[in-house]
């Protein structure tokens, strides 16, 4: 797994940008993964594992209507989470993972239903406006190979956001080198 953290942190240190972790499921896991890589700090500025509702809610700003309405598990509270890890810990990038691990299920959610989100300066690859996105999966497997799809899963999506927004940006500037054409 390291790859997916070494690959994230390198493009985001070639951008100069930051990463902030916010985690429900994983426990620490993403955060760790991402501190295994040497050089980590030069991008990678800190986690919330925010594994109790409350603090969703008080530390990383997810609405209270929300998590009351919808519980923890649901994509809305991943993209807060994002967003909100981003902003407490003063990072250009944020990403979160919440979902259900097992061996129950949460919020009415079955085992193996996980959110996966990221927010970053400019969300979507092409240079769309300040926001996010968030994945939906539904996972098999143990308890373990559940968390550890999640981490795979929310360093796939940043990574995909990183190099989709590179693209978008070096179209926008092939267009402006060929004169718009």
């Amino acid at each position: 797994m390291t790859s997916g953290a070494a690959e994230v942190l390198r493009l985001l240190t070639v951008r100069g940008e930051t990463l902030a972790v916010a985690e429900s499921l994983t426990g620490g896991l993403v955060a760790a993964e991402i501190a295994s890589v040497p050089g980590a700090s030069k991008a990678f500025r800190g986690s919330v594992t925010a594994y109790a509702t409350d603090l969703k809610r008080d530390v990383l700003g997810v609405d209270a209507t929300l998590l009351d309405q919808r519980g923890a598990v649901d994509p809305q509270v991943a993209a807060q989470m994002a967003a909100g890890v981003r902003k407490v810990l003063g990072a250009d990038w944020g990403i979160a993972t919440t979902g259900v691990a097992g061996p129950e299920p949460q919020d009415g959610q079955p085992v193996g239903t996980v959110f996966v989100a990221v927010d970053g300066p400019s969300g979507a690859a092409g240079g769309s406006p300040v926001g996010g996105k968030v994945a939906a999966l539904r996972l098999n497997g143990s308890r373990t190979e559940i968390r550890k799809e999640s981490v795979r899963s929310v360093l796939t999506l940043l990574r995909e956001q990183l190099v989709g927004e590179q693209t978008g940006n070096q179209r926008a500037q092939d267009t402006e080198q060929n004169g718009g054409f």
